[in-house]
């Protein structure tokens, strides 16, 4: 009688704990996002709150774009991710592959409609422009002038100390379309690109880097004194004290949407539309601003902080470059393997 008694019990506890909210038995929420200023960031300013207010352990799976992409591919049909924030071209790729789920309950009155993507399936929840960083220090040292346009980087002085990610991150595809546009192509011609960047770029290419935290290690050893990056990171590496500065190119400027989505899966973590709806709140949004230079998807947050000098927004908003993520994401396969075999070798 004690064990059925006992076996009672347990049965009780069972039913008692599938009668609790799906929010209550959540335990862990994780979240696939970059690494550098965006994980240290979340992990001291938001994710405490939030892990108090909804009682749930906060993971974080630090990784550019293409990393998480492949994660999700991997996991496919037993997800462990439950927040992507990926690259805004990126994205589009995990919405057609039926990655992301709809966010439930998002408020898109406060939001720039830039940010915003089809049926809800994503929502950005960083601005991005895309250009050059520059040793400021250096730069004046040597006396050499401010380089306003793209074709700067082919110039000899630079040999060894350019720095440009690589193409599975979204500043060296950049790199290689701006070329390709600049040279009667664009992203359904890329050809014009992949010539500039053989016979005229890879001379002063020190490394492709894909790490912020390498990137950051080149510029403050003295290794590199020009990279291209994107404003975000940029002006938080300039809050550490360092002498750097942003460029915005005269050619433009392509915009990057950080983006996130909730993971689909057979039981969508209810937390994920929560974790997202927050990350895309005024206050959150403000303190991406001040910390990491993110141009903010919120209206109420106030763009002409100090701390968005680099930002694409305001007068800067001009120079910002849409791409055309379709014709990019039907040939991006074949140009990353392009790139590994004739580009960065």
């Amino acid at each position: 009688m004690a064990r059925l008694a006992g076996f009672g019990a347990i049965a009780a506890l069972a039913l008692l704990a599938g009668a609790l909210p799906a929010e209550a038995q959540q335990k862990t929420l994780t979240v696939a996002a970059y690494g550098g200023v965006w994980d240290s960031h979340l992990r001291k300013e938001v994710f405490p709150e939030f892990e108090k207010k909804h009682g749930v352990k906060v993971e974080y799976v630090a990784g550019n774009s293409t990393d998480t992409l492949a994660k999700l591919q991997a996991q496919k049909g037993n997800q462990v991710i439950d927040v992507a924030i990926m690259d805004d071209g990126v994205m589009y790729q995990a919405i057609q592959l039926g990655f992301c789920a709809p966010i439930q309950g998002l408020d898109k009155s406060e939001l720039y409609p830039a940010a915003l993507f089809k049926d809800d399936k994503a929502v950005a929840v960083g601005q991005t422009g895309t250009g050059f960083m520059i040793n400021t220090k250096v730069f004046k040292e040597k006396g050499w002038p401010i380089p306003t346009s793209w074709n700067d980087l082919k110039d000899p002085k630079f040999k060894k100390q350019l720095v440009i990610p690589p193409i599975n991150n979204t500043y060296g595809l950049y790199t290689l379309m701006m070329f390709a546009r600049m040279n009667g192509g664009g992203e359904k011609n890329i050809e014009p690109g992949f010539k500039v960047m053989k016979a005229d770029i890879n001379p002063n290419v020190l490394v492709y880097e894909p790490s912020p935290g390498k990137m950051t290690e080149l510029f403050q050893s003295g290794q590199a004194n020009i990279a291209v990056w994107g404003t975000g990171r940029v002006q938080a590496f300039a809050n550490t004290g360092f002498p750097v500065d942003f460029i915005y190119p005269k050619e433009g400027a392509p915009i990057l949407l950080a983006s996130a989505c909730p993971v689909a899966k057979a039981s969508v973590n209810p937390l994920a539309h929560e974790m997202i709806k927050l990350l895309v709140s005024a206050p959150v949004q403000t303190g991406m601003a001040k910390q990491m230079g993110n141009g903010p998807v919120n209206t109420k947050v106030d763009v002409n902080m100090p701390e968005l000098k680099m930002a694409p927004v305001g007068e800067r908003a001009k120079l910002i470059i849409a791409p055309d993520w379709d014709a990019i994401n039907a040939s991006r396969d074949d140009w990353t393997k392009r790139w590994n075999r004739e580009v960065e070798r």
